[in-house]
Parts: structure tokens; sequence; C-alpha cells
């Protein structure tokens, strides 16, 4: 295990109505006027943003809306949300919706209180200030309600980028599983796929004894493949979302992560398909990680050996574990085609004639030198391969 810091301050509410504490919890963490941040009509069709409203109200805090954010947010919304940030005097973001609005919400609050262009932090300069944020969850996914992580996709040149640092972190989350029981299957299916991804992307890692994050990962893996074809079946089953959004949590607050090397090459690649054809960031994954697995799987045999004999149950052939590991990658995709998640291009609807457009966006785009970085090293054409894979 290697040396770490592991800081993570963010006060959880969970369960049943609690956004009607938003007020309380805003005033708790010192805002004193807050930028509401939300997405589309869901929030106002349920009446959520209403009683969220109420809740300010209550406390007597008052507010300004910014809504529009939409899946794969855009760097041009951001913009305007620090502008009207800087105007109104805001203190306090609250994001009300999912991961992109909680990601929009962070950028916004990282800009508000930045001199120069808020893009520098996804260019990888660290967040070290921010205004306080808050968020009501809608939906189990990116798991940004716990992280000190936000992704954005630049309109000029749509560079899908990511930015992190402790000052964006939420003060506080509300974790309320009944506000995702209205959600398609798809979208709930695309949220699964991605705590997928996350813990799949801390657990392909090059570092040595690292049972403890292993067995912790291991076992919120176990967790999903238990829960999602449940709620899949039955999407108003509040106990299996309750299990599923808080491994959504604790996939992506980097307690599995500690001490240990990360992938993030999967997430690196499917970024490029989200921000080129605007598809669900999961269903993105669902095409991608296969295809990166079975690429990379012989850097590390064992490993993936490991992850199918303990999460997906394959015998472990000990003459040939490179059959074991492979065993475990298709019991992967059986699970994503079991949920509904695409598995190639053409479900996705993707375009093979747009892989050199791809990787050169992948990577070379906004100051990329030729390869991405993590479990392995991948270059333009190792990228190029694992993109036609996916055909």
């Amino acid at each position: 295990m290697e040396n770490f810091n592991f800081y993570s301050p963010t006060f959880f509410a969970f369960g049943k109505d609690r956004e009607d504490e938003a007020g309380s919890f805003v005033k708790r963490f010192g805002g004193s006027k807050v930028l509401i941040h939300y997405g589309g009509g869901s929030v106002v069709k349920s009446g959520l943003l209403d009683r969220v409203k109420a809740s300010l109200d209550k406390e007597g805090i008052p507010y300004v809306l910014l809504g529009g954010v939409k899946p794969n947010p855009r760097s041009g919304l951001v913009y305007e949300g620090i502008e009207l940030c800087k105007k109104e005097n805001i203190d306090f973001v609250l994001a009300v919706g999912g991961g992109s609005v909680i990601d929009s919400s962070k950028a916004i609050a990282a800009g508000t209180v930045y001199d120069g262009d808020f893009w520098d932090f996804y260019m990888g300069k660290r967040i070290e200030e921010a205004l306080p944020v808050g968020t009501i969850l809608t939906i189990a996914a990116a798991g940004s309600e716990g992280s000190p992580d936000s992704v954005i996709t630049k309109e000029e040149g749509m560079f899908k980028r990511g930015a992190s640092g402790d000052a964006i972190r939420p003060k506080f989350s509300i974790l309320n599983p009944a506000l995702t029981q209205t959600l398609p299957p798809y979208q709930t299916a695309a949220g699964i796929t991605d705590i997928l991804a996350h813990l799949h992307e801390r657990y392909l890692t090059n570092s040595k004894e690292v049972e403890v994050t292993d067995r912790l990962i291991e076992g919120l893996m176990l967790t999903m493949i238990h829960e999602g074809p449940r709620v899949i079946a039955d999407p108003n089953n509040y106990d299996a979302r309750a299990n599923i959004m808080w491994v959504g949590m604790m996939a992506h607050n980097n307690s599995c992560g500690v001490g240990r090397s990360q992938d993030w090459n999967s997430h690196n690649i499917e970024h490029e398909l989200s921000a080129l054809y605007d598809c669900a960031h999961g269903a993105g994954l669902a095409v991608t990680m296969p295809a990166v697995f079975k690429y990379v799987y012989k850097h590390d045999v064992m490993r993936f050996a490991k992850l199918a004999t303990r999460v997906w149950g394959c015998q472990m052939d000990f003459d040939n574990p490179e059959a074991t590991a492979l065993a475990g990658i298709a019991a992967l995709e059986n699970f994503l085609k079991g949920i509904g998640m695409p598995l190639n291009f053409a479900e996705l609807g993707a375009k093979e004639e747009d892989i050199p457009a791809l990787v050169k966006a992948l990577c070379y785009g906004d100051g990329r030198t030729g390869s991405i970085s993590g479990f392995v090293t991948l270059d333009e054409n190792d990228c190029t391969k694992i993109y036609q894979m996916m055909v």
C-alpha cells in the first residue's frame, strides 16, 4: 500500500423526505444567498424544486434559480452561472439533480472565486478554493455527491475533461432513494454501469498489497450485481435503490481508492464518445469497459482472474488463468446486457468512420501529447484498436 492523504468531510442526510431539510443544512454550512442549480423539467414536474424552495423560504434564505443543465454538462452554462453568482453575490451553490448538475455546480462554485478562466481547472490546475456546494441527489450514478471531482464538456472543440480538489467536495448531500424511483430503466441501468466503472477503475491497479481496498471494492461490486437486476425488475424497490445509492457514493468518494494507483483509461476513452454523440455516460462505459479490459488484461492476468473468481464466481483455472480472466470479462458483458445496456457502436449510435476523430481528440486534444496513462499507457495506436474492438 502506498502513502496517502484522505479527507472526506461531506455530511450525508440519507432517507425519505430529507430534501425538506435543505434550508436548515444550507444555514448550518454558512449559506446566506443560494444559487439553486438544476437540469430539466423532472425536478419541476415532480414538485421537488418547489419543496426545496419552500425549505429555503422557511429558513429565510433568498435564492436565485439556474436550470438547463444537460447530460454531459456544458461550459457555456458554467460561464453563465459564474456571472450570475458574481452579480447576485451568491455564497452557496445548491445542486438539485444528478451528477451532471452537481458537476456543473462545482465548476460554477470554483469559477466564481477564481480570477481566471474556470477551464484552467479542467486543464490540470488543482482547485484550492470554491463556494460551498450542497447537493440533493436524484440519480445514483456519478458519485459526485461525495467526491472532489467534476467533469465538464468544453463546447469549443467538444472536449470532455475532469477537474479535482477537496474544495469542491459537497458540504452536505441529501440522498433520498425514493427520488430515483421515477427514473426510466435505461437511466437506472446507465447509473449502475457508471458505479461499476468507478469500482473497476480503482480495482485495476499496479500497487501491491492493497487487500483492504480490494475487498471493499469487491464487496461493493457484489452488492451492485445483486441489487442491479432487482431494481430493473422492480423500479419501486426502495431497499434496492437505497443500497445502490449508497454504493454510488462509496464508489467515488475515493475511500476505495486510497493507497493505490488507479486506472481511468476506460473513462477517458468513453468521454470522447459522450462528448461527440451526447450519449449517456454509463451507456458509453458499457461499450468501452469490456473492450479496454480485453485489450489490457495480459498486463496483469492474475488481477483480472481474481476479479473473475471473487466477484463473478468463475472457477479458477490454474493451468490457464487467462481463460479465467476472460470469463470474468464475459460475465461483466452478460450482466450489462441483462440490465439493458448497449455493448457495441451500433447499439450506442456511434460510427466506425469517426474513430480517427475520436482518437485525435483523446490523445491530442486540449493539451494532451499522444497518449493516456493508467493501469497501462495507451498510445494512439492502442486507442484506435480499442475503439475498433467496440465496433
